[in-house]
């Protein structure tokens, strides 16, 4: 999944619809937004030549004078659109993705630069967004900041920031963070800079796409540069080990830990074979954890549809004593085992436990993901170039805390 957002500030400039030909050649994206295209109407001959194959879709809405103007390009064997809507400030297309049949909603944004502009484009956003069961994407140039730290030397006006925080908050949305420049405009004469592209989705939208990453691209013949989402796994091998507190209630754990920790260890230091047995369970518990964890679901899920038919039963006929102890002891097994799941959901989210309660597992899965998204290495900038190799990555780590630790 590929989805590239750039503000080209004008088709009409010179190298400017090359440029975006190029793009679209070399990163072959699923989708294109493309905001003040300061274009009239254009017809399939134009996006054809543009696009970098023959089957798309596209959505576009014309300029206001000589301002303005945004287009959505869709790859049609990736992304079906259903249909589109077009409003002053964005376009929104509702399609699903071929391969997974799930629904997401592409809104395309340029926001206006007067304060009025904004108040309306973010109550359309908002009357759009309600009550509409989607997974959604919104991006483009939403000309706002979130924070003072996203603009370099110009103004920063904090109650236009509150209002765009206060939307992304209302409606439940995610920003990705982008890799590479930490701009992604700079005017004309290079003084001032400005963080005003992003990528917004929904707390659903990570589920399709678990591995979601952005990057600010390299700027050419516009004032902005383009942006890229995709979902890409970097695999930077074993992750770290981590012990869960429910384990240790556990008598099938507990006896693992113990024959692992038993296990003879041949000769060495006291220390080396003090390494060794820590190194012995953690394996032994990362082996059963991933032989019981595959299964428990499928044994919540059985557990609890026994439930299910002995309470059928006892509505059509009186239980005897013995069926109604397997009836109990079947379902507090069931929920024994959903509480399990769920301590577990919240130790990895690492959020208290006080008003979520026991079965909204759904709440620390969003943490989860929540976590996942801010924190997760997806490049680091090396020699002043934007490297996802994972190899290269450990090492300029390596290389930076070995300088910093090193004695002089």
């Amino acid at each position: 999944m590929k989805i590239v957002s750039l503000n080209i500030r004008g088709f009409g400039k010179e190298g400017a619809f090359g440029w975006v030909k190029n793009l679209c050649w070399v990163e072959k994206p699923d989708i294109l937004v493309l905001q003040e295209t300061k274009n009239k109407e254009v017809d399939d001959c134009w996006v054809g030549n543009l696009w970098w194959s023959q089957d798309f879709g596209f959505a576009q809405k014309s300029t206001v004078g000589y301002s303005g103007g945004l287009m959505t390009i869709w790859d049609t064997n990736s992304f079906l659109v259903e249909h589109s809507k077009g409003s002053e400030d964005f376009i929104a297309v509702q399609g699903k993705w071929k391969q997974s049949q799930s629904e997401t909603i592409i809104v395309n944004v340029y926001g206006p630069h007067d304060d009025a502009g904004k108040i309306r484009m973010w109550d359309s956003l908002n009357n759009v967004m309600k009550d509409v069961v989607s997974s959604w994407v919104l991006c483009g140039d939403f000309n706002e900041v979130r924070d003072e730290n996203e603009r370099f030397n110009s103004i920063y006006i904090p109650s236009r920031a509150n209002r765009f925080n206060d939307f992304i908050t209302s409606n439940g949305l995610i920003e990705i963070p982008l890799g590479g420049r930490k701009f992604t405009r700079v005017c004309d004469n290079g003084v001032k800079l400005s963080k005003l592209d992003r990528f917004l989705v929904s707390e659903n939208f990570l589920t399709l796409w678990e591995d979601l990453s952005a990057l600010v691209m390299e700027r050419k013949f516009s004032d902005h540069c383009p942006i890229i989402l995709r979902d890409r796994v970097i695999d930077f091998r074993p992750k770290p080990f981590k012990l869960f507190n429910e384990w240790l209630k556990d008598e099938a754990a507990m006896q693992v830990i113990k024959e692992a920790w038993n296990s003879e260890i041949q000769g060495g230091r006291k220390d080396c074979i003090f390494r060794n047995k820590l190194k012995n369970v953690k394996n032994a518990l990362r082996n059963w954890n991933n032989s019981t964890t595959n299964n428990l679901d499928q044994e919540i899920k059985f557990l609890k549809a026994r439930v299910d038919e002995w309470e059928d039963l006892a509505e059509k006929r009186q239980l005897n004593e013995e069926e109604r102890t397997l009836w109990m002891n079947t379902r507090k097994d069931w929920l024994n085992k959903e509480r399990s799941k769920a301590n577990m959901l919240r130790q990895k989210a690492r959020v208290k436990w006080i008003l979520e309660g026991d079965e909204n597992s759904s709440y620390f899965y969003e943490i989860i993901r929540r976590k996942y998204n801010k924190n997760n290495i997806r490049g680091l900038m090396i020699n002043g170039l934007w490297n996802e190799n994972p190899t290269d990555i450990k090492q300029a780590v390596f290389d930076h805390y070995q300088k910093l630790f090193s004695t002089q």
